[in-house]
């Protein structure tokens, strides 16, 4: 495998995707956000142990943090090691921090984290999206729709 083998593999490389907020909430538009994270937390999110399953974003002070996302602690960490669901600071423009606080204010609308990735240079970076929740029904008729889309696909590929 060569050099630009290895780094097309490593082109925005997917940690955790937060399947749970695809399924649960409507999708309305989508930032990218650096995060601030200790050494150890680096060391646990290149070995792939995050879960984003119930996390969101909160702004507070003209700051956004990501509450309740689990980073695994690192064992070979010791005594410098973090915590595994302490609030990290996420790294937005100005502009995009007031856009998103003014949508928030608005009801029923919420920041979601929808995944964790390595960019290009190694950095990890979170993608957090302004999200509506969806309604049971809603979400039964989604399910639905792709039960009547990949039957009909099955049944074209019979001919």
């Amino acid at each position: 495998m060569g050099k630009k083998e290895k780094e097309k593999d490593n082109f925005f490389k997917n940690i955790t995707v937060n399947k749970k907020a695809l399924h649960d909430y409507e999708i309305l538009e989508k930032f990218e956000a650096g995060m601030v994270l200790m050494g150890s937390e680096i060391k646990s999110t290149r070995d792939g142990r995050v879960n984003l399953k119930d996390s969101y974003v909160e702004i507070r002070a003209g700051e956004a943090f990501l509450v309740k996302a689990h980073i695994s602690p690192y064992p070979n960490a010791s005594y410098n090691n973090h915590e595994p669901e302490r609030e990290r600071k996420l790294l937005l423009h100005k502009r995009e921090l007031m856009k998103l606080d003014k949508k928030v204010k608005t009801r029923g609308v919420t920041i979601v984290p929808l995944r964790m990735y390595f960019n290009k240079k190694g950095m990890a970076k979170i993608e957090i999206a302004l999200a509506k929740g969806k309604r049971e029904y809603e979400k039964k008729d989604k399910i639905k729709e792709k039960d009547i889309i990949r039957d009909m696909d099955r049944e074209l590929r019979r001919f």
